[in-house]
């Protein structure tokens, strides 16, 4: 109940704005904005088209630019930060995270990020330029610096009295982390434990020595499978000798494992899973004309097909009737295993020991479906059109593209994700084409033998 109200909330906000853009009435749109949180203010900006979006962010405070931003998706960040001055989108980077700002970096064009970086002061350079040194997608590019480190020997009433002296601590921190001298991490204190610890215990007394850690070049999806086995709130970051370099919290995971079902879900449709839904006509149209393009020329492969075929459905009009049937239902099966598979891929259940059983189990799959299917199929077309040779040819043709949509919907996406193509974005085109291709084929092929003179 409380997300469809905040939901309502949100597009009771969005429409007010809206009113009072359009009655001229910008002192009080900038008072509303200054009152709203920043992730508010940046379902407001996501949801206006660009021409709306410009006059938003000039009314909102240049104090608060860096919290929106941090929020925005890629692609409307991208489309506010070209209007924005190097010097003026230096200062909203300011207070920043260093995963986001790292990420916000590594977005701009080249001449932009390298006017940025001069307008930075020295400090926020150096944490720019240490964040963009990790690989995009490793754990090192999404950790935070924000840590706070003890020493073992310290007790409980020094921290404590530190932590008052300090009046913060970074947010979601569940955990302190133990180094030594060298910066080396040896263990982690849970915040729990040391305020319910006595003033006088040390710090190696209370601290968990075997405390699991993230490689820095581990990759993000893995990271967020650790996140989602174990429950953490927050971990940290090492390198290769084990030196204390930042940490992972658990905002950071929801993010990632957000990212990455936009992404499967957009991919599904060949779009970008950035995509501004308000980008303008033009640049629209030319990221969808891409998939629409390979999409006609698999369409032109299997008419082609058919086209071979085409004395056939001159003389046996009634074969044309039929001919969607069998490629249908075999594009409807395979793409039920591809979806499966690829989410068993995404999850890291599928590994090289269980593949030949994965495929096995898909083949065996798509061979008793076919069974079933071709048996009904047979029997509708027998009544229907009064002629068993048909309804046992379109049986036939139904079995071999349930095998096929079974057989390629498992392995596809194996083998795209070998030679390193996003099964998620390509996998459905080639499996439609596979499924159309061996359906038109076996049906009119056999047709052909069987039915011609």
């Amino acid at each position: 109940m409380a997300e469809t109200f905040e939901s309502q909330s949100s597009y009771q906000q969005l429409q007010a704005i809206n009113d009072a853009l359009s009655s001229g009435m910008y002192v009080h749109v900038r008072k509303m904005l200054h009152h709203m949180p920043a992730p508010d203010v940046a379902f407001m900006l996501e949801s206006t088209p660009a021409k709306t979006r410009a006059v938003l962010w000039q009314l909102i405070d240049p104090e608060f630019h860096g919290d929106v931003l941090e929020e925005l998706s890629e692609d409307v960040r991208n489309g506010i930060i070209r209007q924005m001055m190097p010097e003026k989108l230096a200062g909203a980077l300011e207070d920043m995270d260093t995963d986001d700002l790292a990420e916000l970096l590594r977005g701009l064009p080249d001449a932009i990020f390298q006017q940025v970086l001069q307008s930075m002061d020295e400090q926020d350079r150096v944490r720019a330029e240490q964040a963009l040194s990790f690989g995009e997608g490793t754990a090192g590019f999404i950790m935070n610096t924000d840590t706070i480190t003890l020493r073992p020997e310290v007790t409980v009433d020094v921290i404590l009295r530190y932590l008052r002296l300090k009046g913060e601590i970074p947010e979601d921190t569940d955990a302190f982390y133990v180094v030594n001298r060298h910066d080396k991490l040896i263990g982690i204190v849970p915040v729990i434990r040391l305020l319910t610890a006595t003033s006088d215990m040390t710090v190696e007394e209370l601290m968990d020595e075997d405390a699991e850690t993230i490689p820095v070049d581990m990759p993000e999806g893995e990271v967020a499978k650790l996140f989602e086995r174990y429950n953490w709130i927050s971990a940290p970051v090492v390198d290769a000798e084990d030196h204390l370099l930042g940490r992972i919290t658990i905002d950071d995971v929801v993010d990632i494992i957000r990212e990455e079902a936009e992404h499967s879900m957009m991919s599904m449709a060949g779009l970008d899973d950035e995509e501004d839904t308000f980008a303008p006509v033009m640049k629209s149209t030319g990221r969808r004309s891409i998939w629409l393009g390979v999409n006609l020329v698999t369409a032109l492969l299997a008419a082609m097909v058919s086209d071979m075929f085409e004395e056939t459905l001159s003389q046996l009009a009634v074969l044309a009737i039929l001919n969607t049937i069998v490629p249908s239902m075999g594009g409807v099966a395979g793409n039920q295993t591809l979806t499966l598979v690829i989410r068993g891929m995404a999850l890291g259940h599928v590994s090289p020991s269980n593949r030949r059983w994965l495929i096995s189990k898909e083949l065996a799959v798509g061979a008793l479906n076919g069974i079933i299917w071709a048996v009904l199929i047979a029997g509708v077309v027998a009544l229907w059109k009064q002629d068993l040779a048909l309804g046992g040819i379109i049986a036939f043709a139904m079995m071999i593209n349930m095998l096929a949509a079974g057989l390629s919907g498992a392995t596809l996406p194996l083998l795209m994700k070998k030679m390193k193509i996003d099964p998620a974005l390509a996998g459905s085109v080639i499996l439609t084409t596979i499924t159309d291709v061996v359906g038109i084929f076996a049906f009119l092929g056999t047709a052909t033998l069987l039915l011609m003179p």
